[in-house]
């Protein structure tokens, strides 16, 4: 029963996901460095219009860091009462900052009201983005908003497999973790830990 999965949760998903396990029993940030976040968006050809040809600087990629922090502690509160990744399970934001820092992010982007009122219908408002530069941390603030505010929400979770520091959603009712790998490891790992208790 693999459900789809929304565009702003992919992308909110996707920026969490750039800590991760770095192979050797420790976290890797794919975002240490400006080069890092101009192939992270230019992979994601959908956040900005202009994605192919952007180049991150050293503002815009702490900006996106102080939003990923943002994520990674509400991906923490909406996983509860489970418990976040290990990765941040030292380090979280407190929820009221996160909230902050993302909400800060969002209104980078200022919004205008629009009126739409098609024949035989009300008028309808409907809040539109002022387009001016496309603000990268904004765009990524909204897709991270309308994730945390859908259904989607209540699918995500955190693996705990052994060295796994991944966010994921669940695909089905009995998924504990993010790939069959992590599941193989979690596997083998309690396997080892009651061979132990029992010699």
């Amino acid at each position: 029963m693999r459900e789809p999965i929304s565009r702003d949760a992919r992308l909110a998903l996707d920026l969490a996901l750039t800590v991760r396990h770095d192979g050797n029993g420790g976290v890797a940030d794919d975002l240490t460095e400006p080069a890092g976040l101009t192939a992270w968006v230019r992979a994601h050809p959908e956040v900005l219009p202009d994605a192919g040809r952007f180049t991150a600087d050293a503002a815009q990629l702490a900006a996106v860091r102080d939003l990923r922090a943002a994520v990674r502690a509400l991906f923490a509160r909406a996983v509860r009462p489970g418990e976040p990744s290990p990765a941040d399970a030292t380090r979280l934001l407190p929820v009221p900052e996160a909230v902050r820092r993302l909400n800060e992010a969002a209104a980078r982007t200022p919004t205008v009201p629009v009126l739409d009122w098609p024949e035989g219908a009300g008028p309808d408002v409907r809040p539109q983005p002022v387009r001016r530069g496309d603000d990268l941390t904004a765009a990524l603030a909204h897709a991270v908003i309308r994730f945390l505010a859908s259904p989607d929400r209540d699918r995500l979770r955190a693996c705990h497999a052994p060295r796994c520091v991944r966010y994921f959603l669940r695909d089905h009712p009995r998924q504990e973790w993010c790939t069959p790998s992590c599941g193989n490891r979690a596997r083998v790992a309690r396997h080892h830990r009651r061979h132990r208790t029992t010699t």
